[in-house]
């Protein structure tokens, strides 16, 4: 593949991702919102209720709350990684795909881990339109940030990155001082 095509396929994936993270935080945002806002008041110096969980919420099922709380850390994490992975496509070097893997991988492993537990949720079912559209787009994103992996590495691996030394420039130094006598000693680095 030449160059110009996968840096195409990475920048719209970029965008692809980015613009799903930013929905994913939104839904799981609301989510949270709205769990905070219906939990139990037990006012001062009374005892919760039994079966009282921290991670209440009034919508959804169990495993509702751990989805949400890893889905807003999956969005941020992978919004992050988004704008790591516009740099490396600005510079498209050998060191920004560094970065740029190391922040991608993040976001891939917890965005796996948020649709894992979107799983849990979708099998123990009563769960409403918003939460079935957040599960949908974890899993959607799982593939798309997998996709935007392989295809940065397919880059490098196809030749596409220069390295260090093409970019390192040559100079001249003096590695001592002259004396009466003799002839300057240069080297060049």
């Amino acid at each position: 593949m030449s160059l110009g095509v996968v840096k195409s396929l990475v920048g719209f994936l970029l965008l692809l991702n980015f613009c799903m993270f930013v929905i994913v935080a939104a839904i799981a945002g609301w989510a949270l919102n709205n769990a905070l806002d219906h939990t139990y008041s037990t006012g001062s110096g009374k005892p919760f209720p039994v079966g009282f969980s921290p991670v209440y919420f009034p919508m959804g099922n169990e495993a509702t709350g751990f989805m949400v709380i890893f889905s807003l850390i999956a969005a941020v994490v992978g919004a992050a990684s988004c704008l790591s992975g516009l740099h490396h496509l600005r510079v498209w070097t050998a060191h920004s795909l560094a970065s740029s893997t190391a922040s991608s991988m993040t976001a891939w492993a917890l965005t796996l881990l948020a649709m894992g537990l979107a799983y849990k949720e979708i099998h123990m079912g009563g769960r409403n339109a918003k939460l079935i559209t957040l599960e949908s787009f974890l899993i959607i994103l799982c593939v798309t940030k997998l996709f935007y992996i392989l295809l940065i590495h397919g880059g490098f691996f196809g030749g596409n990155y220069c390295s260090y030394q093409d970019t390192y420039v040559a100079t001249t130094t003096t590695t001592a001082e002259p004396q009466k006598g003799s002839t300057t000693v240069t080297s060049s680095v």
